[in-house]
């Protein structure tokens, strides 16, 4: 029975999506760290740096919290108008309207709170090094807009399997960094990589828009905000916000409890998290982007096959994911020797290192596989229950972080995030078996 439902996967180009995908996926990711490398072989640790992520800090933190978000929440829903009426350009109209507006009035709070922002947070600088963040952070607000409308098209390219074309199109903000940084860097000096943030988010959004429009899925119609599914989307919306903030806060939690420990931990937990985090958002981004709209579909077509397809997807993935990562565990010490151990990086600190991320990859078959559980819990608007768990997640993960890091040091806090995911997983696998009881 599950190679028949492996067999009905494949026939329906799942895999070849998420295959298609992932390796697009791999191509940006390669192209966004050479960008990475020329930066940091052109500023190094220097103030200007300094001040573009904290310029980038606040309006990536809306992007992430908000924008995308919002994208979560409109594809099934979108999908359901669809559905139902088989035309659903009204909703579409909605949403872009929706999009603009949050991107607006988010642009503008930015620029009320930045000042007020930066004494708290950043307090004790010169007025040369606050005025090169907001130098930057004029070019970097405007982008929420455009971000906004960029996650909304992309999403609707998901929607109609269009996912080459909603995959690549981040690559255009790296080569346009590039361009700026390797080719102008004279003409725009301490603007550069701002600018070139913001013209890369104009060409996606460009490209975006060119698509869409050529494969004729953009409508306008007069916007109707009382339809069914209009209001089940903006109701499902702040339950959306609120999980994925509170996701976002763990990361914040570890470091601040691993910034209790000796100098170096932060950075040793950073640096354990490298090779797991970029495997998982290989996986997160390819199963992501396809499996969201391919859940929506089936549950309105099917309900009991979009379980069936749930279940085998979900024990395909933690059996495949398991057997990469077990030799991974074995060579962990090596690939962090080849990674990271020279100059001041030691063979104790790969040592170091080497466990962490040990302990890191065995979070990976639970953290990859709960966001298959997200996406088809999103598909069917379940996102408070998500905001629940979420909410819970981190409360436990304030406490385990107390005390493994006492047992354990920073090591510790590795294996709290490995529970917590491992927590997680068994929290949504079950209540996904008890929604599809009833």
């Amino acid at each position: 029975m599950l190679k028949n439902q492996i067999n009905k996967i494949i026939q329906n180009k799942t895999v070849s999506n998420i295959a298609v995908v992932a390796i697009i996926t791999i191509l940006v990711k390669f192209v966004g760290f050479y960008k990475e490398v020329k930066v940091a072989e052109e500023f190094g640790l220097s103030e200007l740096l300094d001040t573009f992520y904290i310029a980038l800090l606040i309006p990536g933190l809306i992007n992430q919290v908000f924008l995308i978000s919002f994208k979560s929440v409109f594809i099934p829903n979108y999908i359901a108008e669809l559905k139902e009426k088989k035309e659903a350009a009204s909703f579409q109209t909605v949403s872009f309207v929706i999009t603009i507006g949050l991107g607006l009035i988010f642009t503008l709070i930015s620029f009320f709170f930045t000042d007020f922002y930066l004494d708290i947070f950043f307090p004790d600088h010169t007025e040369s090094y606050y005025g090169l963040v907001k130098i930057q952070f004029h070019y970097l607000a405007p982008c929420l807009v455009i971000w906004g409308l960029n996650a909304l098209l992309s999403g609707i390219l998901n929607i109609f399997d269009e996912f080459k074309y909603s995959s690549v199109y981040p690559i255009l903000t790296s080569i346009l960094m590039l361009v700026c940084l390797l080719g102008f860097q004279n003409i725009l000096q301490e603007r550069v990589l701002a600018v070139g943030m913001l013209l890369g988010s104009l060409a996606e959004f460009i490209f975006l828009l060119i698509v869409s429009l050529r494969k004729g899925i953009i409508k306008f119609s007069t916007p109707d905000f009382t339809s069914k599914n209009t209001r089940m989307m903006l109701r499902e919306f702040p339950a959306r916000i609120t999980s994925s903030f509170l996701t976002g806060m763990v990361p914040a939690t570890d470091q601040y409890f691993a910034g209790q420990l000796a100098i170096g931990s932060i950075t040793a937990l950073n640096y354990g998290y490298k090779v797991p985090a970029f495997i998982s958002a290989i996986a997160i981004v390819a199963l992501g982007n396809v499996l969201l709209p391919y859940f929506s579909k089936l549950i309105l077509d099917n309900k009991e096959t979009a379980y069936e397809r749930l279940y085998t997807i979900i024990k395909v993935l933690f059996g495949g994911i398991l057997a990469v990562i077990i030799p991974l565990c074995f060579l962990s010490y090596f690939v962090i020797e080849i990674l990271f151990e020279r100059g001041a990086f030691t063979a104790n600190d790969t040592n170091t290192v080497g466990l962490i991320q040990i302990v890191y990859f065995l979070a990976l078959p639970f953290s990859i596989c709960t966001d298959v559980l997200v996406r088809f819990l999103t598909g069917i608007n379940k996102n408070t229950f998500m905001a629940v768990v979420s909410f819970i997640s981190l409360l436990l993960n304030i406490i385990f972080n107390y005390i493994f890091m006492k047992l354990y040091g920073v090591m510790g806090i590795a294996l709290c995030t490995t529970v917590i995911e491992a927590l997680k997983f068994g929290v949504f696998y079950m209540y996904s078996k008890k929604l599809q009881k009833t």
